[in-house]
């Protein structure tokens, strides 16, 4: 007697054809998660000082420059922004960009470079001598601000103290604002940049005006 395959059997065919894909088709979701990387960091400075000399130059043959103070939130790598727009009490930090060193210490450095193209010879506290004019920095903001979600300008505030003979000569605070070219962190990085190096120019130009002794 022929028998005809029941529906059970059919069935049961067709479930374990069914748990087959299902388990293939695990394996291959599982695979493409393990296959991502996490978003890498991206890093950023200042660029190379450009080689010409600033406008002014320095009216004094040196200068001591001390390491550039702020906050703690500049010394660290972190780079921030501020929406200006919606809340610019709150400071963010770009999640995958950061800076190569920290501000207080890039901006040290641009400071210095800047100052030695000027003419002047920069020394440090360790090799000053007595009558040599000393510059102290702090900087009071160091910040991508975004003034709508597609314009947004680097911003350097920086106060300068000239010091001659335990004597302070002057004191300034400089401010510069520098559009940035892009609404993310490399377009905050080149207008940061920017920035500081104006404001080094405006300080060269600054401790022309003043009456220090020449030594």
């Amino acid at each position: 007697m022929n028998h005809t395959p029941t529906p059970r059997t059919h069935v049961s065919t067709t479930v374990r054809r069914l748990l087959l894909a299902a388990s293939a088709g695990t394996v291959l979701l599982l695979a493409g998660c393990a296959s991502e990387k996490p978003a890498l960091n991206t890093t950023f400075d200042f660029g190379p000082a450009a080689s010409s000399a600033p406008a002014a130059r320095a009216p004094i043959a040196a200068v001591v420059v001390g390491e550039v103070t702020g906050s703690a939130a500049l010394d660290s790598e972190r780079m921030y922004y501020r929406l200006n727009y919606s809340d610019p009490l709150q400071a963010r930090a770009y999640a995958n960009s950061r800076w190569s060193a920290t501000p207080l210490q890039m901006v040290t450095q641009r400071l210095k470079s800047r100052i030695a193209q000027s003419g002047a010879k920069v020394l440090s506290v360790s090799d000053a001598s007595d009558g040599v004019p000393i510059l102290r920095l702090e900087i009071d903001d160091f910040t991508h601000n975004f003034d709508s979600q597609t314009q947004s300008h680097g911003q350097l505030v920086l106060r300068a103290s000239l010091f001659q003979g335990h004597k302070l000569i002057d004191q300034k605070t400089f401010e510069r604002k520098n559009a940035a070219t892009s609404a993310d962190a490399g377009g905050g990085a080149r207008a940061l940049a920017g920035a500081t190096d104006t404001v080094a120019a405006d300080v060269i130009a600054w401790i022309a005006t003043l009456p220090l002794k020449k030594e």
